[in-house]
């Protein structure tokens, strides 16, 4: 395997995190509210750094094990390179047999597939970013490692998230047994 190059789109670049980029990653977490309340701000800023080295070391040791590229990636702004949120390939483990467009096997197992992940600034939501970059990778995801099928996974209420699988053409199958901790709705794309 390989690491993912830049990738471009008409408005958007999708490059690999570097360290730089800890505020702007630490931001986005901050606004979106995935930070451990348990913590102050100044602890999840260190969890965020941590996260950020293991990210982009992730890449190269990923790579060296011919394993997939998984991690996440900036989302920039071409236009003035602002930073707008984040996007990538990430292991995703549930019991997917379970779901009809899997077979809707009542006995399956977990097994891992594929994910695909996307967050955005609330600044940068309702433009379509989320969209344009997911697109990007899933076209990197069929032409540079022939993948045969990506999910995606949300909550009920994450209404902008489903809408985005939507777009990509997934197929949104809702968890047949709402009291398990495993996902809500997960988007399910074939891209054989």
């Amino acid at each position: 395997m390989k690491i993912i190059p830049t990738l471009e789109t008409e408005r958007l670049r999708i490059r690999p995190l570097v360290s730089g980029d800890l505020e702007d990653c630490h931001r986005l977490y901050v606004e979106i509210d995935w930070i451990d309340h348990e913590l102050d701000l100044a602890a999840n800023r260190v969890r965020r750094a941590s996260w950020l080295a293991w990210t982009i070391d992730s890449y190269r040791e990923l790579a060296a094990l011919h394993q997939p590229p998984y991690g996440e990636r900036a989302i920039e702004r071409r236009a003035d390179g602002a930073f707008l949120g984040l996007v990538g390939l990430v292991p995703s483990l549930a019991a997917f047999g379970q779901l009809p467009a899997f077979g809707g096997r009542t006995d399956e197992r977990v097994r891992p597939e594929m994910g695909l992940f996307w967050a955005l600034r609330p600044k940068a939501q309702g433009s379509g970013f989320a969209t344009e970059a997911a697109t990007a990778l899933v076209g990197y995801a069929v032409d540079g490692l022939r993948v045969e099928r990506l999910v995606a996974t949300t909550e009920r209420d994450n209404r902008a998230s489903i809408a985005v699988m939507r777009r990509l053409g997934m197929t949104i199958e809702e968890n047949p047994h709402p009291t398990s901790d495993w996902p809500q709705v997960v988007g399910v794309l074939n891209l054989e």
